[in-house]
């Protein structure tokens, strides 16, 4: 039995650094376009679901997070339960996002980077408040299970490639950080 749970801890653990890897690709992209690079992506086991990368700029619209577009394209492919599903982020989900993930049901979360100032967990820790739930189930779905640092270094590097000296910025003021 000890094997088994070794083995399937072994699958998931890779399949949350293939989706991490594809999360920094998503925010690659997005910076090739001018956007902020953050990526996010909602999976089903290792079946990607949705996709979303910044779109902030573009749009001139600052709700469009990543993971809230990952988030409102699996619900417009029909997916009305998120609960068995990973939203996979770059960046720990920023409080806005953390919301949605929240009302949402998502029941894992799993990022690279911590965001000590305007993180969703670790500032505001609405990813793991479990009264939110109790209080108002039919607005926010459990407290998900939450994953932090796969493909943390991968993530360092595409900040730092899409602007240096904003990189060293951040990482000076410890906007984000590996956990």
């Amino acid at each position: 039995m000890g094997f088994l749970r070794n083995r399937e801890a072994g699958s998931r653990a890779e399949t949350d650094r293939r989706m991490m890897a594809r999360c920094v690709e998503l925010g690659r992209q997005a910076a090739r376009e001018g956007e902020y690079p953050f990526g996010s992506l909602i999976a089903s086991g290792d079946e990607i679901i949705a996709e979303g990368a910044n779109q902030t700029k573009r749009e001139k619209d600052e709700s469009r997070h990543a993971e809230i577009i990952a988030i409102a394209t699996a619900r417009r492919l029909g997916k009305s339960s998120l609960r068995e599903c990973t939203l996979y982020s770059t960046v720990e989900p920023c409080p806005m996002c953390s919301f949605c993930i929240r009302s949402a049901g998502v029941g894992r979360v799993v990022f690279a980077l911590a965001s000590p100032i305007m993180g969703g967990m670790s500032r505001w820790d609405i990813l793991r408040d479990r009264t939110m739930a109790l209080r108002l189930p039919f607005l926010f779905g459990p407290a998900p299970e939450i994953v932090s640092g796969i493909g943390a270094e991968d993530a360092q590097r595409m900040w730092s490639h899409w602007n240096p000296l904003a990189w060293q910025a951040i990482k000076r003021i410890g906007f984000f950080v590996k956990p």
